[in-house]
């Protein structure tokens, strides 16, 4: 087997910019005729509900029943599947999700109120969402993390219904999956995919109840699903291929580096492993380390098309501009696998999760690290956060004026209202101002 190539990059040269440029393209543009497709199958749902659920479900999983009532597992079932995986698969739920739950309790935003000196109430009342959607990915990528990582926070929040959705094509069922939402404290489960159960959760059926925001993860037909509904339910995002990128002092050991880039470029072949360095000599043994373990890995051939397309060893001068770099990438994930990982923390602006120290793998924080692993892609770290308790919540303001605010500031609001040339504004303020 041939030795793959990975691209190298020096910030000193002098078309490194449009270099990089080029490395972080990405083309999100969606197929027309999945655009089509999907639509085609939202109105359907959106028009006749249980039925075209039952079609889809049964052209697209094989899965043919008489009602959608019949496609949902009750709670006992979800116990049961709980009680059935082997006891070391039960620990590591649980263990994860209580990192998860602890993590994220602290996320919790409580309602404020204050006063001003002339009585009047100002605030905000924070109140969870009444019920959320949970896609996920049934069949051969069946994550039970992600059901932990997308249902904890929404139950700290306190939505008071999370719905699940998992495909089973052919019937099939991963216990684990089912596991993890008993853990999590999801409420109802169906197993419907695709589209079809993107438009049940948003639209509503006879069966399936409508929710106020979707999340978790999906493929093309799912994520476009997802940004069609935008606007009738909340989404969590729209995400792109996983990206990985870690910052070496050039003293962590190569293998540990290289499979640490494996360890997202096994996800597909459009995922992204980028490794910056200022040690030209580590840049090298990290290269050897990578074909040296390449054949040892059972999803080779992805990790090997997404080293050659789209990875990249990049080498700086220091540490100073390998921060600089990262924060033009704004990668998913951010290994700062050096020294003293806390000194470069205050020149990182822009990460999805930032992992500190040669010891943090990026892999504990999918599964057990605590925080959340939904998490920005596609430099979208530069204006948006990992999913959390506040996805989960929202804020409404409160404004209560006192008879002595309302005449102070109604006279503000009428000058500004007459500006404006609105004038009921005005003397609906107006109204209100003493004589």
């Amino acid at each position: 087997m041939t030795d793959v190539t990975i691209k190298r990059l020096n910030a000193s040269q002098s078309d490194f910019d449009s270099a990089l440029a080029k490395l972080l393209a990405w083309d999100d543009s969606v197929d027309h005729q999945v655009n089509e497709s999907v639509r085609h199958i939202l109105h359907e749902v959106k028009t006749r509900g249980d039925q075209a659920v039952l079609e889809f479900t049964e052209k697209f999983d094989r899965l043919a029943v008489g009602s959608v009532a019949e496609l949902e597992m009750g709670k006992d079932r979800l116990q049961k599947s709980l009680d059935a995986i082997p006891q070391d698969q039960r620990e590591a739920l649980e263990k994860a999700a209580e990192r998860i739950r602890d993590y994220h309790e602290r996320q919790d935003q409580k309602s404020w109120q204050y006063q001003d000196r002339d009585g009047t109430i100002l605030g905000q009342k924070v109140t969870p969402l009444d019920r959320a959607g949970l896609y996920v990915p049934g069949g051969k990528a069946a994550y039970p993390s992600s059901v932990l990582m997308n249902a904890i926070p929404a139950k700290v929040a306190g939505v008071s219904e999370v719905i699940m959705v998992v495909p089973t094509p052919d019937g099939v069922v991963n216990d684990m999956v089912l596991a993890a939402a008993a853990i999590a404290g999801v409420d109802r489960v169906f197993t419907v995919g695709g589209a079809q159960a993107v438009g049940a959760l948003a639209y509503g059926t006879e069966t399936i109840p409508s929710v106020d925001k979707i999340v978790g993860p999906g493929n093309i037909f799912v994520a476009t699903a997802k940004r069609e509904v935008f606007g009738v339910v909340g989404i969590d995002m729209i995400a792109g291929p996983s990206e990985i990128l870690v910052i070496s002092d050039g003293k962590t050991d190569p293998d540990w580096i290289a499979m640490d880039l494996f360890s997202q470029a096994e996800h597909d072949e459009q995922a992204q492993s980028i490794l910056i360095s200022p040690d030209s000599e580590f840049l090298d043994a990290v290269e050897a380390s990578i074909n040296k373990l390449l054949p040892t890995m059972e999803r080779a051939d992805i990790i090997r098309t997404s080293m050659a397309d789209r990875a990249a060893l990049i080498q700086v001068a220091d540490l100073k501009e390998a921060a600089d770099v990262s924060n033009r990438i704004a990668p998913e994930h951010l290994e700062l696998s050096v020294e003293d990982p806390q000194a470069m923390l205050d020149d990182i602006r822009h990460a999805g999760a930032i992992f500190m120290g040669r010891y943090t793998a990026e892999a504990l924080g999918d599964y057990c690290a605590g925080p959340n692993h939904v998490l920005p892609t596609s430099g979208t770290a530069r204006f948006s956060s990992p999913l959390g308790v506040y996805d989960f919540q929202k804020r409404s303001s409160i404004i209560g004026f006192s008879a002595d605010g309302a005449d102070r500031m109604g006279r503000v609001a009428s000058v500004l209202a007459r500006g404006e040339g609105l004038t009921a504004h005005a003397r609906s303020a107006e109204y209100r101002i003493k004589d």
